[in-house]
């Protein structure tokens, strides 16, 4: 039977032990149909099922002269089963046996993923409750816009996570579909129903229609869904960086006893992980683009698609399973300063607040343009004379006609700002189905 592996074993799926063996249960599914059917005998099904066996070196030694790897396996598959191997192949082509073949393979590869989206999505949460109130500068352009908390940056992240484990079941059901409909998927040779009990013992669906493969639109789907979860983790990976640098320091990844961060300089502590997760990050999407160009095949099918895909499978999936770890374990240790995040909040001085300012005096019946011209003014003063914001508005005769000083008082306090991030992480986590131990 096909072998069951393990999450610690994404690249076991994609070695030729595992493909072989999936394209013989494949292979004796069929003949145990027919034989169900009565299209071929019972003993040569039982037969077939007691002796089948494979030789990755015999089927590579056989493909050396063939240059035809079904060819190749099925001979070698002949070899141990005798006489009744004639039933083996019968009245299918290769990609009958390939595509259903690398369906199973897919959705192995599949759980593993929606695992390790699940042990991220934990993380994340676990993460986000604890840093809900732990005030930061937030930045639009890079230049300081508004308080927000680190919290709401991992509980945005998580949400995210989330929309991507969704797209991944879905992907996972698109491509789980197998296909034994003959060489251009008209049932010439083999019955509709041999096709539904194979698809049936495999856990798969029945394509509706097919050619003499399984479509590629579903491919690109699913590698799409990859591409898209890499980008999620690259975004995070980003903002790490972007934090660590020197003239931010609110978070760092963790830097062990002994790590080194530069040959040259004993000082540097690097962002490495994350900026290994951003180049992989491009991988992952140049293979999506690969997908994407599959699709389009000659006619009932081509080959072109084949030699593309077996680069973009394996590496795919193993590059997101070992991205989503990686990015699991830079949360999980991640360092965050707060007092540094404290101090950057401060170094604008309180122009932070602006906004607030504007919307006081809008309600207070000042024009729009008028508030913002007041407040633009100030805020022109308090980057150029390196001046405390809160005094200068304060100190406005204009704005004093509209706002006391308690009320400015009032709208510079953070609390007031940031009154609705428990409403968000209601909103995010109450719906979560994960529980955090």
């Amino acid at each position: 039977m096909i072998k069951r592996y393990t999450r610690q074993s994404m690249g076991c799926i994609w070695t030729d032990e595992n493909k072989f063996q999936t394209w013989l249960e494949v292979e004796i599914l069929v003949c145990e149909a027919m034989a169900g059917m009565g299209e071929i005998p019972k003993k040569a099904a039982q037969n077939i099922r007691n002796k089948a066996r494979f030789s990755i070196e015999r089927i590579d030694s056989i493909e050396a002269e063939t240059k035809h790897d079904v060819i190749a396996f099925l001979t070698n598959v002949a070899e141990s089963v005798g006489q009744d191997s004639r039933y083996v192949h019968f009245g299918l082509t290769s990609s009958d046996i390939v595509d259903t073949a690398m369906a199973v393979r897919l959705r192995q590869a599949s759980k593993i993923i929606l695992k390790d989206c699940d042990l991220l999505l934990a993380t994340l949460k676990k993460k986000a409750l604890t840093h809900k109130n732990t005030v930061m500068v937030g930045r639009s352009h890079g230049i300081h816009a508004e308080p927000t908390t680190f919290g709401l940056k991992l509980a945005l992240w998580y949400d995210e996570m989330r929309r991507n484990r969704r797209r991944m079941e879905h992907a996972l059901e698109t491509i789980s579909v197998g296909k034994i409909s003959g060489a251009v998927g008209t049932f010439a040779s083999v019955s509709p129903r041999v096709e539904a009990r194979v698809c049936r013992k495999l856990g798969l669906k029945p394509a509706p229609v097919s050619t003499q493969i399984i479509q590629r639109d579903r491919y690109a789907e699913y590698f799409c869904t990859l591409a898209i979860i890499a980008s999620t983790i690259e975004k995070m990976a980003v903002e790490i960086r972007h934090l660590q640098r020197t003239e931010v320091s609110e978070a760092e990844e963790y830097f062990s006893k002994g790590q080194k961060g530069s040959s040259a300089m004993p000082h540097k502590r690097n962002p490495v992980s994350s900026e290994n997760l951003s180049g992989l990050a491009r991988l992952v999407r140049s293979n999506a683009s690969a997908a994407l160009n599959n699709v389009a095949l000659w006619h009932e099918r081509d080959i072109s698609h084949s030699s593309v895909e077996r680069v973009i499978i394996p590496d795919t999936t193993i590059l997101v399973d070992y991205m989503l770890h990686r990015v699991t374990e830079i949360i999980r240790q991640l360092v965050l300063y707060p007092e540094r995040m404290q101090h950057n909040l401060a170094l604008t001085r309180g122009l932070i607040f602006s906004q607030q300012i504007l919307l006081a005096l809008a309600k207070g019946g000042v024009s729009r343009e008028q508030a913002y011209k007041m407040v633009q003014k100030q805020a022109v003063r308090a980057w150029k004379e390196n001046k405390n914001f809160m005094d200068l508005v304060k100190n406005d005769p204009e704005i004093a006609k509209h706002l006391g000083n308690k009320q400015v008082e009032k709208i510079f306090d953070v609390d007031f700002q940031l009154r609705h991030v428990d409403t968000i992480f209601t909103r995010v986590f109450e719906s979560s189905k994960l529980r955090v131990q």
